[in-house]
Protein backbone atom coordinates (compact mmCIF):
# COMPACT_ATOMS: atom_id res chain seq x y z
CA UNK A 1 0.00 0.00 0.00
CA UNK A 2 1.02 3.66 -0.67
CA UNK A 3 0.85 4.45 3.34
CA UNK A 4 2.70 1.71 4.57
CA UNK A 5 5.30 2.38 7.17
CA UNK A 6 3.18 5.67 7.97
CA UNK A 7 3.78 5.85 11.84
CA UNK A 8 0.84 7.65 14.21
CA UNK A 9 3.83 8.77 16.14
CA UNK A 10 4.52 11.32 13.89
CA UNK A 11 1.08 12.49 14.03
CA UNK A 12 0.56 12.64 18.18
CA UNK A 13 3.89 13.63 19.65
CA UNK A 14 4.63 12.77 23.39
CA UNK A 15 4.53 16.28 24.90
CA UNK A 16 1.24 17.46 23.63
CA UNK A 17 -2.54 16.66 22.88
CA UNK A 18 -1.80 17.75 18.99
CA UNK A 19 1.21 19.04 16.79
CA UNK A 20 1.12 21.86 14.45
CA UNK A 21 1.57 20.27 11.09
CA UNK A 22 3.82 24.00 10.03
CA UNK A 23 3.17 27.14 8.06
CA UNK A 24 5.05 26.46 5.19
CA UNK A 25 3.63 22.86 4.61
CA UNK A 26 1.17 23.38 1.39
CA UNK A 27 -0.72 19.62 2.34
CA UNK A 28 -4.27 19.84 3.36
CA UNK A 29 -4.43 20.01 7.12
CA UNK A 30 -6.12 17.61 8.94
CA UNK A 31 -7.08 16.96 12.43
CA UNK A 32 -8.49 13.70 13.86
CA UNK A 33 -9.48 13.71 17.17
CA UNK A 34 -9.23 9.94 18.03
CA UNK A 35 -6.19 7.15 17.50
CA UNK A 36 -8.97 5.30 15.57
CA UNK A 37 -9.73 7.72 13.11
CA UNK A 38 -6.09 9.19 12.71
CA UNK A 39 -5.21 5.80 11.65
CA UNK A 40 -7.57 5.81 9.04
CA UNK A 41 -6.73 9.12 7.90
CA UNK A 42 -3.30 7.66 7.38
CA UNK A 43 -4.06 4.81 5.54
CA UNK A 44 -6.56 6.85 3.39
CA UNK A 45 -4.35 10.25 3.11
CA UNK A 46 -1.03 8.95 3.29
CA UNK A 47 1.84 11.79 2.78
CA UNK A 48 -0.33 13.70 0.66
CA UNK A 49 -2.20 15.14 4.08
CA UNK A 50 -0.90 16.75 7.22
CA UNK A 51 -2.20 14.75 9.53
CA UNK A 52 -2.66 15.89 13.28
CA UNK A 53 -3.42 13.41 15.91
CA UNK A 54 -5.07 14.90 19.01
CA UNK A 55 -5.60 11.89 21.51
CA UNK A 56 -2.22 10.20 22.31
CA UNK A 57 -2.58 6.23 22.08
CA UNK A 58 -3.83 4.51 24.73
CA UNK A 59 -5.78 7.93 25.93
CA UNK A 60 -9.21 8.02 27.22
CA UNK A 61 -11.48 10.01 24.87
CA UNK A 62 -14.04 10.00 27.37
CA UNK A 63 -11.98 12.16 30.31
CA UNK A 64 -9.17 13.85 27.44
CA UNK A 65 -8.73 17.35 28.74
CA UNK A 66 -8.24 19.72 25.86
CA UNK A 67 -4.38 21.36 25.69
CA UNK A 68 -3.74 24.91 24.24
CA UNK A 69 -2.27 23.12 21.38
CA UNK A 70 -5.46 21.25 20.54
CA UNK A 71 -7.60 24.60 20.13
CA UNK A 72 -4.31 25.76 17.33
CA UNK A 73 -5.10 22.20 15.54
CA UNK A 74 -8.69 22.90 14.93
CA UNK A 75 -7.91 26.75 14.23
CA UNK A 76 -5.53 25.80 12.03
CA UNK A 77 -7.41 22.90 10.15
CA UNK A 78 -8.93 22.33 6.77
CA UNK A 79 -10.23 19.43 7.78
CA UNK A 80 -11.81 17.71 11.53
CA UNK A 81 -12.70 14.56 11.74
CA UNK A 82 -14.15 13.21 15.14
CA UNK A 83 -16.28 10.39 16.44
CA UNK A 84 -19.56 11.94 17.40
CA UNK A 85 -22.27 9.93 19.49
CA UNK A 86 -20.41 12.14 22.37
CA UNK A 87 -17.00 10.03 22.20
CA UNK A 88 -14.97 13.05 22.95
CA UNK A 89 -17.32 15.35 24.88
CA UNK A 90 -14.90 17.89 26.22
CA UNK A 91 -13.47 18.32 22.78
CA UNK A 92 -16.48 18.57 20.97
CA UNK A 93 -17.22 21.20 23.41
CA UNK A 94 -13.90 23.22 22.29
CA UNK A 95 -14.36 22.26 18.76
CA UNK A 96 -18.11 24.27 19.00
CA UNK A 97 -16.45 27.05 21.50
CA UNK A 98 -13.36 27.63 19.31
CA UNK A 99 -13.42 29.99 16.29
CA UNK A 100 -12.98 27.43 13.81
CA UNK A 101 -13.78 27.25 9.84
CA UNK A 102 -12.88 24.15 9.06
CA UNK A 103 -14.76 21.63 7.32
CA UNK A 104 -15.98 18.62 9.64
CA UNK A 105 -17.39 15.72 9.56
CA UNK A 106 -18.58 13.20 12.59
CA UNK A 107 -17.00 9.80 11.23
CA UNK A 108 -18.84 7.59 13.73
CA UNK A 109 -22.23 8.93 13.38
CA UNK A 110 -22.39 7.60 9.44
CA UNK A 111 -23.39 4.24 11.60
CA UNK A 112 -26.51 3.99 12.72
CA UNK A 113 -25.83 3.51 16.52
CA UNK A 114 -26.98 0.74 18.85
CA UNK A 115 -28.26 2.02 22.19
CA UNK A 116 -27.09 2.06 25.59
CA UNK A 117 -29.10 2.61 28.74
CA UNK A 118 -27.65 5.26 31.40
CA UNK A 119 -29.52 5.84 34.18
CA UNK A 120 -32.89 6.25 33.71
CA UNK A 121 -32.10 7.29 29.50
CA UNK A 122 -31.30 5.77 26.20
CA UNK A 123 -27.93 7.34 24.54
CA UNK A 124 -26.29 6.24 21.48
CA UNK A 125 -23.37 3.71 22.02
CA UNK A 126 -20.02 5.56 20.45
CA UNK A 127 -18.41 2.48 19.99
CA UNK A 128 -18.83 1.57 16.58
CA UNK A 129 -15.88 0.60 15.07
CA UNK A 130 -15.85 -2.77 17.27
CA UNK A 131 -17.89 -4.20 14.19
CA UNK A 132 -15.10 -4.02 11.87
CA UNK A 133 -17.75 -3.90 8.93
CA UNK A 134 -18.70 -0.92 10.73
CA UNK A 135 -14.95 0.92 9.72
CA UNK A 136 -15.56 0.03 6.21
CA UNK A 137 -18.54 2.88 5.74
CA UNK A 138 -16.11 5.54 8.11
CA UNK A 139 -13.40 4.49 6.05
CA UNK A 140 -15.43 5.68 3.20
CA UNK A 141 -16.13 8.73 4.50
CA UNK A 142 -13.07 9.74 5.13
CA UNK A 143 -12.08 9.29 1.77
CA UNK A 144 -15.04 11.60 0.81
CA UNK A 145 -14.21 14.18 3.24
CA UNK A 146 -10.48 14.02 1.83
CA UNK A 147 -11.45 13.88 -1.99
CA UNK A 148 -13.92 17.42 -1.35
CA UNK A 149 -10.38 18.80 0.56
CA UNK A 150 -8.46 17.94 -2.24
CA UNK A 151 -10.15 16.66 -5.59
CA UNK A 152 -6.54 16.54 -7.35
CA UNK A 153 -5.67 13.72 -5.53
CA UNK A 154 -9.26 12.22 -5.72
CA UNK A 155 -7.40 8.47 -7.73
CA UNK A 156 -5.06 8.10 -5.02
CA UNK A 157 -7.50 8.74 -1.98
CA UNK A 158 -10.11 6.31 -3.99
CA UNK A 159 -7.45 3.55 -4.22
CA UNK A 160 -5.75 3.88 -1.21
CA UNK A 161 -9.23 3.28 0.71
CA UNK A 162 -10.10 0.73 -1.53
CA UNK A 163 -7.05 -1.12 -0.87
CA UNK A 164 -7.63 -0.35 3.27
CA UNK A 165 -11.09 -1.89 2.84
CA UNK A 166 -10.58 -5.16 1.54
CA UNK A 167 -7.71 -5.64 4.82
CA UNK A 168 -11.02 -4.45 6.67
CA UNK A 169 -13.16 -6.97 5.03
CA UNK A 170 -10.75 -9.67 5.31
CA UNK A 171 -10.15 -9.31 9.40
CA UNK A 172 -13.91 -8.87 9.12
CA UNK A 173 -14.00 -12.45 8.06
CA UNK A 174 -11.39 -13.97 10.31
CA UNK A 175 -12.59 -12.63 13.57
CA UNK A 176 -16.07 -14.23 12.77
CA UNK A 177 -14.31 -17.50 12.28
CA UNK A 178 -12.23 -17.37 15.77
CA UNK A 179 -15.31 -16.43 17.71
CA UNK A 180 -17.43 -19.28 16.39
CA UNK A 181 -14.42 -21.67 17.75
CA UNK A 182 -15.58 -20.36 21.67
CA UNK A 183 -18.02 -23.14 23.20
CA UNK A 184 -21.79 -21.73 23.01
CA UNK A 185 -22.16 -21.73 26.46
CA UNK A 186 -18.49 -19.25 27.41
CA UNK A 187 -19.63 -16.80 24.91
CA UNK A 188 -20.21 -14.07 27.59
CA UNK A 189 -17.96 -11.11 27.59
CA UNK A 190 -17.11 -8.98 30.99
CA UNK A 191 -15.03 -6.03 30.95
CA UNK A 192 -14.63 -2.86 32.67
CA UNK A 193 -16.58 -0.21 30.68
CA UNK A 194 -19.60 -0.44 28.10
CA UNK A 195 -17.22 -0.35 24.93
CA UNK A 196 -17.94 -3.79 23.43
CA UNK A 197 -21.39 -4.23 22.56
CA UNK A 198 -21.07 -3.50 18.80
CA UNK A 199 -18.01 -6.08 18.56
CA UNK A 200 -20.44 -8.61 21.10
CA UNK A 201 -23.51 -8.05 18.66
CA UNK A 202 -21.00 -8.46 15.60
CA UNK A 203 -19.49 -11.69 16.08
CA UNK A 204 -21.40 -13.89 18.43
CA UNK A 205 -21.32 -13.03 22.10
CA UNK A 206 -23.16 -11.78 24.79
CA UNK A 207 -22.06 -9.05 27.18
CA UNK A 208 -23.28 -10.31 30.46
CA UNK A 209 -21.95 -7.27 32.45
CA UNK A 210 -19.50 -4.47 32.95
CA UNK A 211 -17.93 -2.50 35.84
CA UNK A 212 -18.70 0.75 34.67
CA UNK A 213 -21.10 2.06 31.78
CA UNK A 214 -21.06 4.33 28.72
CA UNK A 215 -18.63 7.02 30.74
CA UNK A 216 -15.16 5.64 32.04
CA UNK A 217 -15.68 8.64 34.63
CA UNK A 218 -18.10 6.80 36.54
CA UNK A 219 -17.29 5.40 39.66
CA UNK A 220 -19.26 1.64 40.51
CA UNK A 221 -20.87 1.51 43.53
CA UNK A 222 -20.83 -1.29 45.75
CA UNK A 223 -23.64 -3.07 44.98
CA UNK A 224 -22.45 -2.72 41.39
CA UNK A 225 -19.30 -4.26 42.10
CA UNK A 226 -21.52 -7.27 43.81
CA UNK A 227 -24.13 -7.48 41.32
CA UNK A 228 -21.60 -8.18 38.70
CA UNK A 229 -19.74 -10.55 40.85
CA UNK A 230 -23.10 -12.69 41.39
CA UNK A 231 -23.58 -12.97 37.51
CA UNK A 232 -20.53 -13.94 36.57
CA UNK A 233 -20.64 -16.28 39.61
CA UNK A 234 -23.92 -17.71 38.73
CA UNK A 235 -23.82 -17.88 34.61
CA UNK A 236 -20.46 -19.65 34.89
CA UNK A 237 -18.14 -17.42 33.38
CA UNK A 238 -14.19 -18.40 32.30
CA UNK A 239 -12.56 -15.36 32.19
CA UNK A 240 -13.03 -11.13 32.44
CA UNK A 241 -10.85 -8.96 30.77
CA UNK A 242 -9.68 -5.33 31.82
CA UNK A 243 -9.06 -2.66 29.57
CA UNK A 244 -5.75 -0.71 28.23
CA UNK A 245 -7.16 2.60 28.84
CA UNK A 246 -8.61 2.03 32.46
CA UNK A 247 -6.64 1.45 35.72
CA UNK A 248 -7.20 -2.38 36.10
CA UNK A 249 -7.52 -2.19 39.91
CA UNK A 250 -11.20 -2.46 40.44
CA UNK A 251 -11.91 -5.45 38.24
CA UNK A 252 -9.13 -7.10 39.65
CA UNK A 253 -11.21 -7.10 42.86
CA UNK A 254 -14.23 -8.36 40.92
CA UNK A 255 -12.63 -11.04 39.52
CA UNK A 256 -10.68 -11.77 42.76
CA UNK A 257 -14.35 -12.24 44.46
CA UNK A 258 -15.75 -13.91 41.98
CA UNK A 259 -13.14 -16.23 41.87
CA UNK A 260 -12.75 -16.31 37.99
CA UNK A 261 -9.40 -15.78 35.91
CA UNK A 262 -8.59 -12.18 34.96
CA UNK A 263 -7.47 -12.20 31.19
CA UNK A 264 -3.79 -11.72 31.54
CA UNK A 265 -4.12 -9.16 28.16
CA UNK A 266 -5.70 -6.29 28.16
CA UNK A 267 -8.40 -5.26 25.43
CA UNK A 268 -7.91 -2.47 23.24
CA UNK A 269 -11.31 -0.32 23.51
CA UNK A 270 -11.04 3.31 22.70
CA UNK A 271 -7.65 3.89 21.57
CA UNK A 272 -5.13 1.66 19.91
CA UNK A 273 -1.81 0.48 21.76
CA UNK A 274 1.36 2.58 21.82
CA UNK A 275 4.10 2.18 18.74
CA UNK A 276 5.56 -1.19 18.97
CA UNK A 277 2.64 -2.58 20.87
CA UNK A 278 0.54 -5.30 18.95
CA UNK A 279 -2.11 -3.04 18.90
CA UNK A 280 -0.66 0.09 17.25
CA UNK A 281 -3.06 0.04 14.56
CA UNK A 282 -6.39 -0.60 14.22
CA UNK A 283 -6.31 -4.11 12.33
CA UNK A 284 -3.53 -5.08 14.83
CA UNK A 285 -5.37 -3.79 18.26
CA UNK A 286 -8.84 -5.93 16.53
CA UNK A 287 -6.74 -8.71 16.01
CA UNK A 288 -5.11 -8.55 19.29
CA UNK A 289 -8.44 -8.35 21.17
CA UNK A 290 -9.80 -11.20 19.10
CA UNK A 291 -7.43 -13.32 20.14
CA UNK A 292 -7.11 -12.69 23.80
CA UNK A 293 -11.01 -13.33 23.96
CA UNK A 294 -10.93 -16.44 22.43
CA UNK A 295 -8.26 -17.74 23.93
CA UNK A 296 -9.70 -16.98 27.56
CA UNK A 297 -12.87 -17.81 26.52
CA UNK A 298 -11.95 -21.60 25.48
CA UNK A 299 -11.98 -21.30 21.99
CA UNK A 300 -8.71 -21.63 19.05
CA UNK A 301 -7.30 -19.46 17.09
CA UNK A 302 -6.29 -19.63 13.52
CA UNK A 303 -2.62 -17.69 12.76
CA UNK A 304 -3.00 -14.38 11.33
CA UNK A 305 -1.31 -11.37 9.68
CA UNK A 306 -2.66 -9.20 11.12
Amino acid sequence: MLVAGLSLASCTPADSGAESSGGDDTRPAVVATSTLIADWAAEVGGDHIALTGILQPGADPHVYEPVPADSIAFEQADLILYNGYNLEPNLIRLLNAAGVNAQRAAIGEVVPPLDLETGTSTVPDPHVWGDVSNAVPMVEAIRDQLIELAPDQEALFTQNAAAYIAELNQLDAWIEAQTATIPPDQRQLVTTHDAFQYYASAYGLSVIGTLIGLSTEEQPSARTVQELVTSIQTLGVPAIFAETTINPQLITTVASEAGVPLAPTQLYSDSIGAPGSDGDTYLKMMAANTRAIVENLGGTVSETEF
